[in-house]
């Protein structure tokens, strides 16, 4: 297998789409040791320095874990920075599908995990919101993106409370694609307003300790954009 490519970290990168390939297509298993920087350069026809940085490349991108000593080893078949390229390219609605997944099982967790601090950060966020709306609840002119970052860091604050590391991480990753479609959004008269009534629903229902209730009020808060995001689709 020859690769060719202009420029040495054209090389490397050409490496590292080859790897990533193999490791998706599921050539070397999770767990399992990949060759050595000698046999890899052999089969690409590299050298073994071009393949020592392609390594790094995909250590730092969470596939591989060098080990001193006993080699490199497998820790996903899946590239996390393609996931979540995967993510941004995603419409409102998937946008949507994916929140609404994530979030009620975070207002579920909050309920039952929160701490004092955690209400607090939620209700500073739908303050400063409020602060600026205009009289029909919508943003005021020039303060969209504000407005977008106050509602997003509400929701991050209910994952937050979660209290899972896993959860956190995850919805830190996705919030910037639940950004870019809230601010699409805001920015549409067809789809609804911010209702702060749902929001304060949700906080409520964490701060009583009623993961049930928690969860049914993060579902309701979220179906009203979902379902105006499928009407405008069906329309089209």
């Amino acid at each position: 297998m020859t690769l060719k490519a202009a420029g040495r970290q054209s090389l490397v990168d050409t490496v590292v789409e080859a790897l990533r390939s193999q490791l998706a297509a599921g050539e070397w298993q999770v767990g399992t040791r990949i060759p050595t920087e000698h046999a890899l350069a052999e089969q690409l026809q590299v050298g073994r320095n071009t393949v020592r940085e392609a390594v790094r490349v995909l250590v730092h991108a969470g596939m591989l874990r060098s080990r001193q000593g006993e080699g490199t080893f497998v820790v996903s078949t899946a590239d996390p920075a393609e996931i979540m390229r995967g993510i941004q390219r995603a419409g409102i609605r998937d946008v949507l599908e994916l929140r609404i997944a994530l979030e009620a099982e975070a207002a579920r967790l909050a309920a039952l995990r929160h701490e004092p601090a955690d209400l607090e950060r939620m209700r500073a966020a739908l303050d400063a919101q409020v602060e600026l709306e205009d009289a029909e609840g919508r943003p005021h002119s020039g303060s969209l993106e504000l407005y977008a970052d106050h509602d997003i860091a509400f929701h991050k604050a209910v994952v937050e409370a979660a209290h899972n590391t896993a959860l956190t991480a995850t919805y830190g990753w996705f919030s910037s694609s639940v950004r870019e479609a809230l601010v699409t959004a805001l920015d549409d008269q067809a789809m609804p307003k911010v209702v702060h009534g749902d929001h304060r629903a949700v906080l409520d229902a964490i701060a009583h300790g009623d993961p049930d209730a928690a969860e049914r009020a993060t579902r309701a808060l979220l179906e009203k954009p979902k379902r105006a995001v499928e009407a405008l689709l069906a329309g089209d």
